[in-house]
């Protein structure tokens, strides 16, 4: 392990009294001073070296950061720590000023203060309890959601927040204890509408496109022109440009007519700056277009004096876009009311959009967050994202990280963190060149796991690490240590899943992979050899290798014998949660997303059954019956 002064300034001050550092166990000896692993090892566990010039351009791009960040930067510690200052004030969140002389008294407040120190310094001081949010000795299943296909015959083309509430109140019925969802945050409220949930324009306000446009606060008082709404449902696929369109249209009337009154006022006062700057980044999106970067250079910053003019100006626009995000907040608290609902925070934002406008000195420019080559993607992957440069979001005081975390994980219960493994480090792909041809880059692990425990404490919320495919030594052991569930999927694990971990959350698939029906029918890898994802051979072993994960299955079983025997098998798992897709459970053959098929319509495939025939649905209720018997207990051990 390298020592963490050859790290030099990308180490974050960490408390004296510990004794075991995450960002040690996750260091190897050839990550040099900038966090660039200079050295990476594939699946089946054989290094590459990253080559110079990819090194030579990172480093570029990372920059050197100020000599002083040491001594500014947030100290993240835990109650009881010994810290690295002598004394020093701190102005704890509600006022009270506290002495402390080198440590934190064992009862020292959790949340996000101020340390002055005798010197006259300043900085940011977060105290974490260290662990994650759990609801002691409680097991449960429950559905996962792709929220925008799970229509109802009242639905305008996307399945939307009602939708979810119709769903909650299915799974409740059924025993269920969460409903896992796609990320719902938003994207640029332009005519072209971006698909993918996992590309947002930010992670911190949610996708209007998801509003049940009846439900929203005088829209009784405007013709809303139903039939023209549902009639978006008749198509095959969901067409997010003319559902969004059309739902624009009639958002804007009646906001026209009704504003929201003085409880949107008092709303939208309470939420500050960063609604006001999502607002006013949506307003020039308008007029100007989805990228920032493509704007009149006046209008590139968030703090310029003609960007306040422009707001000010455009003042009925800015409102509306905040009144959009009132009304979602709205429907959302309505949708998720009693029930543990699990929202996915993705990895990053897109380039172009407000998040980025925002923190555009914190993210790195010229760069994306991608994949190395693997078992499943021989070429690597390209995701698009910036990524958050780890000194610049030190001395950022952690707060692009904090806004989107609590924002996620806001009023739920739930929080599914997309590729965990990126909070320990992240393949950063330079623009010039392939996917391939990229370096891992080193986080500061130890503090982000803290700030994700600290807001799970707030928010009464479990949290889920998405950690499938290749990870590092250290990775699980550290989300363990901070009470993360892991993630398990019967397609990825060898083991029996009555061997699997308690701390995790089991399921079948996810949506980047096959469902049960496809993979059993073959009409997966028919659609994956019709979109040249790979080799026919390759595909080929990679659909035998997952058939061996359904063992006692008959050659001739129905796809929907394959379905139950897959859930049987999950149902032994003791994990903390068992996960269930609607897809599985409605035999359906496509899956969600297929990575690489890019003239596929992923992220736009509707459920074939409304919402309102779900609970009926044979398949369905069977799929719950065997999770619920075995989070209950009762399932008993499957042949095979």
């Amino acid at each position: 392990m390298t020592d963490s002064t050859e790290r030099g300034s990308t180490v974050p001050l960490r408390s004296a009294s510990r004794t075991r550092r995450i960002d040690d166990v996750t260091r190897t000896p050839t990550t040099d001073a900038w966090g660039i692993d200079t050295t990476w090892r594939d699946a089946l566990d054989e290094e590459h070296e990253v080559v110079q010039a990819t090194i030579d351009r990172l480093r570029e791009v990372i920059g050197k950061p100020p000599e002083d960040l040491e001594e500014r930067a947030p100290i993240v510690a835990r109650p009881g720590d010994v810290l690295e200052v002598d004394e020093a004030d701190v102005v704890c969140e509600d006022g009270e000023v506290r002495h402390i002389d080198g440590e934190l008294a064992p009862d020292f407040p959790l949340g996000y203060h101020w340390l002055q120190t005798p010197q006259g310094r300043r900085r940011r001081l977060i105290v974490s309890p260290g662990r994650c949010w759990l609801p002691e000795g409680h097991r449960a299943w429950g559905w996962a959601v792709q929220l925008y296909a799970t229509r109802s015959r009242a639905s305008w083309g996307i399945g939307d927040l009602a939708d979810l509430r119709a769903v909650r109140r299915m799974a409740a019925d059924q025993g269920a204890g969460f409903v896992l969802i796609n990320p719902l945050h938003a994207v640029a409220p332009v005519p072209r509408q971006e698909a993918s949930p996992y590309l947002p324009a930010t992670r911190r306000f949610r996708n209007p496109i998801y509003l049940r446009v009846g439900e929203v606060p005088g829209a009784d008082g405007v013709d809303l022109e139903e039939d023209a709404g549902r009639a978006l449902s008749d198509g095959g696929l969901i067409d997010r440009d003319a559902i969004w369109a059309r739902k624009r249209e009639v958002l804007m009337r009646i906001f026209l007519a009704h504003g929201g009154g003085e409880a949107f006022g008092r709303w939208r006062e309470e939420q500050g700056t960063t609604l006001r700057e999502w607002a006013t980044w949506s307003a020039i999106a308008d007029q100007h277009g989805a990228d920032w970067r493509a704007w009149r250079p006046e209008l590139q910053r968030p703090d310029t004096p003609e960007v306040a003019a422009f707001a000010e100006q455009n003042g009925a626009s800015v409102a509306f876009h905040a009144w959009l995000q009132w009304a979602l907040e709205l429907q959302f608290t309505a949708a998720t009311d009693g029930m543990t609902v699990i929202q996915d925070l993705p990895i990053g934002v897109a380039g172009g959009g407000a998040d980025a406008w925002v923190w555009q000195d914190v993210l790195a420019g010229g760069v994306s967050v991608g994949a190395p080559p693997d078992a499943f993607n021989a070429q690597g992957q390209d995701w698009g994202s910036p990524p958050l440069v780890p000194w610049r979001l030190r001395d950022a005081d952690y707060e692009p990280f904090i806004q989107s975390i609590r924002a996620t994980i806001a009023g739920a219960g739930g929080l599914r963190i997309d590729h965990v493994m990126g909070l320990f480090r992240l393949w950063w792909v330079p623009a010039e060149a392939g996917a391939a041809d990229g370096a891992y880059i080193r986080y500061p692990a130890e503090d982000l796991l803290d700030i994700v425990a600290l807001e799970s404490h707030r928010a009464r919320a479990l949290v889920v690490g998405e950690d499938l495919g290749t990870v590092e030594d250290g990775v699980r052991e550290a989300m363990a240590e901070h009470d993360v569930l892991s993630y398990r999927l019967l397609w990825f694990e060898e083991d029996d899943p009555a061997d699997w971990p308690a701390t995790a959350m089991a399921a079948v698939s996810t949506h980047d992979l096959p469902t049960v029906a496809g993979l059993w029918t073959g009409a997966d890898l028919a659609e994956q050899v019709e979109q040249t994802t790979g080799t026919d051979e390759d595909l080929r072993r990679g659909r035998g290798s997952l058939l061996e994960r359904l063992p006692g299955l008959p050659d001739g079983a129905t796809p929907e014998q394959a379905v139950q025997r897959a859930y049987e098998l999950l149902a032994r798992a003791p994990s903390t949660l068992l996960s269930a897709t609607l897809d599985d459970a409605l035999a359906e053959r496509r899956r969600p997303n297929m990575p690489g098929a890019f003239a596929r319509p992923n992220w736009s495939l509707p459920l074939p059954v409304p919402v309102e025939d779900l609970p009926e649905q044979p398949l369905v209720r069977s799929v719950a019956r065997t999770l619920a018997d075995g989070v209950a207990g009762s399932a008993g051990s499957a042949d095979g």
